[in-house]
């Protein structure tokens, strides 16, 4: 049986190369860089299972805590990553002021691209 670490680095590998992001060394461990994948101004933490599983539970800590390790990084933004161990889809959580705030772009540039 693989270890834990291995299933998190494969996840943490394939979310920095589909948004070009970038992997942190040692998930964020160390006390100058922070999350586990970094996107221009965002922070991800990626949390995977090492079996497949029909329902994953999101824990608060993780967010505030990914939301706190963004701002004292300077990110202005923070997701949670996660899937269900299938290699299926990844989820990524996201507060509302964030939702909003894409909304708008979405809506800005739907209207752009139609004019």
């Amino acid at each position: 049986m693989r270890p834990t670490r291995w299933f998190s680095t494969k996840q943490e590998k394939a979310v920095a190369k589909e948004i070009g992001g970038k992997r942190t060394p040692n998930s964020g461990a160390t006390p100058w860089v922070k999350g586990d994948v970094i996107k221009d101004d965002w922070m991800l933490e990626c949390k995977t299972s090492t079996a497949p599983k029909s329902s994953f539970s999101i824990k608060k800590d993780w967010l505030e805590k990914n939301k706190e390790e963004a701002f004292s990084t300077g990110k202005s933004h923070s997701a949670l990553c996660f899937d269900f161990g299938d290699n299926g889809d990844r989820y990524y959580v996201i507060d509302e002021k964030t939702f909003k705030e894409v909304l708008d772009l979405w809506k800005a540039w739907t209207t752009a691209k139609s004019v």
